[in-house]
């Protein structure tokens, strides 16, 4: 049986092992974990993907915000890392995450969805694109193509150069 919950509802250890086994133990180096440090996953949109009683997937969404030079900040939500145990990717899993928290954002998100991500993957199967990111910048390396963006819950999409940080 498959469950999607809060993530919340997980033990944060096996959270960490998962994402250690998803994407390595280096991830912490990443310009997405520097833009989310010292801030807490938003719960209303971060979940698990539970099979048979064991975690199979996560995806957590931060609040972060788009910092223009003359202009008040403008609130984000980050989305992501969405992780599968490697033994099982490719069967559905991630969209189903993606799905989920989609369908939570449409109430419960407080701006704008922007994540770091394959475009043709979020584009075409979710509605991400990086029309609007091109003059925004991350605090460490990134390929603008990735820098996607997506609006939600009346939420459009800022425009304009800033910098995106944690809130």
């Amino acid at each position: 049986m498959v469950e999607l919950l809060p993530l919340s509802n997980i033990e944060p250890q096996a959270v960490e092992d998962l994402l250690d086994a998803a994407f390595g133990t280096d991830r912490f180096g990443r310009t997405a974990y520097r833009i989310r440090e010292g801030v807490d996953a938003v719960p209303e949109l971060s979940f698990a993907l539970v099979e048979d009683g064991a975690l199979v997937g996560t995806i957590q969404c931060w609040p972060v915000a788009l910092r223009a030079p003359d202009a008040d900040d403008i609130p984000l939500v980050m989305v992501g890392p969405v992780a599968v145990r490697p033994d099982v990717q490719r069967g559905g899993h991630g969209r189903a995450l993606m799905v989920h928290m989609l369908d939570a954002a449409e109430t419960e998100a407080d701006g704008a969805l922007m994540m770091i991500g394959d475009p043709e993957y979020y584009g075409r199967f979710f509605g991400f694109t990086a029309d609007a990111t091109g003059e925004w910048d991350l605090p460490g390396p990134f390929e603008k193509r990735r820098l996607l963006a997506r609006a939600v819950n009346g939420h459009d999409l800022p425009t304009g150069a800033g910098m995106i940080g944690s809130r």
